[in-house]
């Protein structure tokens, strides 16, 4: 018999317009659309797929919103940040449980989603005193000093591996630098940013905190609007770019977090055990890989090579596709067929390069998951960087293995791709820890860690990886601009 998901479960949004100024409006261009879940195809709810036109309107409410939010105190807007972190909170389960079906990651995993995004507005509302310009010293007749002021509208424009987290995160530095924000949800998995919109969008001033849902057509309109003064993406490099060069016309700043091909080195001294553990917690595959930060190449040393590949195949059996809202499921779905097609392929293409299958590499055997796009946690070994799964981003549940024994050529190995976002190290020796650290082109670097992210420290990658950083007081004041003020005493 097929999975089935309890819809009565659900907490869905009663609202399927687009939120803006402080209001629900019917979408000016856009028709209504299903949102099909990932796990087994059937409708969850529904949403607008907008328009350009529904863009302007949005904006405008926008601009009146930052004229109020922009002259409110920063601690009185601190003192709203954490009423609404107060609200993700309580509400946590059934957001992480409405995510879980419209997006197809597991509930236990969308459960600390949601404690990360509220923890996301307690941060930065603890920063809001921390926009500080200098004084510049210039004699006893001149006063001279910056100052930060808001932008003005400010566009994220946010993935579908994290819909809730995501949404409801990113908002939380531009309205802390005191701007108003539009967010557009993935469309892929829309649903839960509608139910934030109707669970916050009366804490906050009209028109400060705003939904858009769409496709391409709003995200276009978004990047190119004369009164949209910055745009962030999560997402692949291709649209990266093309947000970046839509941008270029009216000079928007950028903030881009895109894609990820992210080693993990096992040097001969690091414990098979724990180097095995991380292999497989590394590659995300709660989440089908599914995840920008994860090490999807692991480096292991022919002294331990054979030793963790044993223990991989061991310790992989955990996670095991199931229906995302069931809280025992420790894997969930791709999130459309379009990626399930493209993770299937590369394993294809994984098998005709030469690489060993060690597990997976088919979808689940299970009837009950057969309407859904599940596939097994992948493992190949024998794998080498020339390799296309060693060099591409699958964004599924596959992951290379590649064995190492010169340094040298390891790390050219490591920094070969056009990515450069996470790098995990595995060794108890700190020289050989600083030495690859510092030779690792990628932006977020652990030692004897992997996949965690700590807030306040800066996450964002090199190269193709993209541009800027995120959950940290360097987020907080790429939304804010420096204004130099010269003063001439008399």
């Amino acid at each position: 018999m097929t999975a089935k998901i309890d819809m009565g479960a659900l907490s869905l949004p009663t609202h399927q317009g687009q939120f803006y100024g402080g209001g629900w409006h019917a979408s000016l261009g856009g028709a209504l659309t299903d949102s099909l879940s990932p796990s087994t195809a059937e409708a969850v709810g529904k949403f607008s797929m907008g328009s350009a036109a529904d863009v302007d309107a949005a904006v405008f409410s926008a601009r009146d919103g930052f004229r109020v939010w922009s002259a409110t105190p920063p601690l009185e807007r601190a003192r709203i940040m954490r009423e609404v972190s107060a609200v993700i909170t309580r509400h946590g389960r059934e957001l992480a449980m409405l995510d879980a079906a419209d997006g197809g990651n597991p509930v236990a995993e969308m459960s600390r989603d949601a404690a990360n995004a509220a923890a996301q507005w307690q941060f930065f509302a603890g920063l809001v005193t921390e926009m500080k310009g200098d004084t510049i010293p210039m004699g006893p007749d001149v006063v001279n000093f910056s100052t930060r002021e808001p932008f003005g509208v400010v566009a994220r424009i946010v993935a579908f591996n994290h819909p809730f987290m995501f949404t409801a995160a990113k908002a939380a530095a531009p309205i802390a630098a005191g701007n108003a924000v539009i967010m557009k949800p993935p469309e892929q998995a829309p649903l839960s940013a509608l139910r934030l919109a109707e669970l916050i969008g009366g804490l906050l001033p009209d028109g400060v905190f705003n939904v858009l849902t769409g496709g391409a057509e709003v995200g276009q309109a978004l990047s190119t609007h004369d009164d949209i003064s910055v745009v962030t993406l999560i997402g692949s490099v291709p649209t990266g770019r093309a947000v970046m060069k839509s941008a270029s016309d009216t000079l928007k700043p950028v903030l881009l977090e895109l894609g990820g091909k992210n080693a993990l080195i096992g040097f001969p001294d690091a414990d098979p055990e724990e180097v095995a553990e991380a292999v497989v917690s590394g590659m995300n595959f709660i989440w089908c890989g599914q995840s920008c930060g994860s090490t999807s190449r692991a480096f292991l040393h022919e002294d331990i090579h054979d030793a963790v590949l044993e223990k991989v195949a061991e310790k992989i059996k955990r996670h095991k596709p199931g229906l995302p809202t069931d809280d025992r499921t420790t894997m969930g779905a791709l999130i459309s067929k379009a990626q399930y097609d493209k993770t299937l392929s590369y394993i294809e293409i994984a098998r005709s390069e030469g690489a060993e299958l060690l597990c997976g590499g088919k979808r689940p055997d299970d009837p009950a998951l057969d309407k859904g796009y599940f596939v097994e946690p992948t493992v190949f070994h024998g794998v080498t960087q020339q390799m296309r799964i060693a060099s591409e981003e699958v964004f599924g549940p596959v992951l290379s293995i590649l064995k190492w024994q010169d340094w040298d050529s390891m790390i050219e190995d490591v920094n070969a791709v056009e990515y450069g976002l996470t790098c995990s190290i595995w060794t108890n020796d700190l020289n050989k820890a600083h030495r690859t650290a510092s030779r690792a082109k990628a932006g977020f670097i652990w030692v004897n860690e992997v996949s965690k992210h700590f807030l306040g420290t800066p996450f964002g990658g090199f190269k193709q990886s993209g541009i800027g950083r995120e959950e940290c007081l360097s987020e907080l004041m790429a939304f804010t601009q420096e204004k130099n003020i010269h003063i001439r005493m008399k």
